[in-house]
């Protein structure tokens, strides 16, 4: 059947990108399901499996994608294409059928972040010594801090924060370990919070995440969400803030400090300086606007 010789390959290679290349599960299941999708389509213009596919029909496939948005057409051909390059690898095709093929410029857009006021404004409002603001203090500290994504934070244990030495020990996309500082005013809140806050939550099943419920389990994303965002309105702070605007903000203003960029890469966990190289377009950004302000050029006319 033409379904399972396209379906063999497809799961040969899912077997080879979870033991080698470490993809977090979210962008498996994606390239599954992309790829899953070209080989349906190129079953219907009668190809038999993956080692007759042609540049040609590749290139229909993606053509066929058009009304889909930039980014998942992007990402689709992604797909095929490191599939492509597998079944080179492994001596299944003899050429890249994908090495023509071109896909939609995706425009980058700027990452907004927060003022520096802003997050003091932030950071300031759990202001309280009950449990609930000591650990929202600790969750908001973390985040400017730490640059985490909120799945991380989430899934942070007492064992992987050393407040002696002022790091974290993080597992982030695809299951990648990095070291990540933390910085004095977030190590005091959470020194404060694991003393005197966490105590008053622990239940009999609770475990040993680091942030917890009310009910003694682990702060899920979408409640650490409502924590940035509740105290991003009670803070007065007119923007859509989420727990990765803290993440930009914290890259975007170690930048603006001085600090140097594949330094920032290893603490975001970014696999590609290339990521990381958008906030140099921000601070850019910036500049330009201060010029534009306040050099007296600018509005001597």
């Amino acid at each position: 059947m033409q379904a399972s010789a396209f379906a063999s390959d497809i799961d040969a290679y899912l077997a080879y990108i979870d033991l080698e290349r470490g993809l977090s599960r979210n962008t498996r299941e994606n390239y599954q399901r992309d790829l899953e999708q070209c080989a349906s389509f190129l079953s219907r213009k009668g190809v038999s499996d993956w080692r007759t596919v042609t540049a040609e029909q590749a290139g229909a496939w993606i053509r066929s994608l058009s009304r889909n948005a930039a980014s998942s057409q992007a990402r689709k051909l992604t797909a095929l294409r490191m599939f492509a390059r597998f079944l080179v690898r492994e001596g299944l095709r003899g050429d890249d059928f994908t090495a023509l093929l071109s896909g939609p410029k995706l425009a980058r857009r700027l990452p907004q972040s927060l003022t520096t006021e802003e997050v003091g404004r932030l950071l300031s409002s759990p202001s309280g010594g009950d449990p609930a603001s000591l650990r929202d203090r600790a969750v908001l500290e973390l985040f400017y801090s730490s640059g985490l994504r909120v799945s991380e934070l989430a899934a942070l244990t007492l064992q992987q924060v050393d407040l002696e030495n002022a790091f974290t020990r993080v597992f982030g996309k695809g299951s990648k370990e990095r070291v990540v500082p933390i910085g004095a005013r977030a190590r005091e809140a959470l020194a404060t919070w694991i003393a005197s806050g966490r105590p008053h939550y622990v239940k009999a099943r609770t475990r040993s995440e680091l942030f917890l419920s009310s009910r003694g389990t682990f702060l899920s994303r979408v409640a650490l969400w409502g924590i940035v965002k509740k105290h991003a309105k009670r803070a007065g702070i007119t923007k859509t803030v989420k727990p990765h605007l803290l993440r930009h903000s914290f890259a975007t203003h170690l930048l603006s400090g001085g600090a140097d960029l594949r330094a920032i890469q290893e603490m975001l966990g970014h696999a590609s300086i290339s990521t990381t190289q958008i906030y140099t377009s921000v601070e850019g950004k910036r500049l330009l606007d201060q010029h534009t302000r306040f050099h007296p050029r600018n509005h001597d006319k």
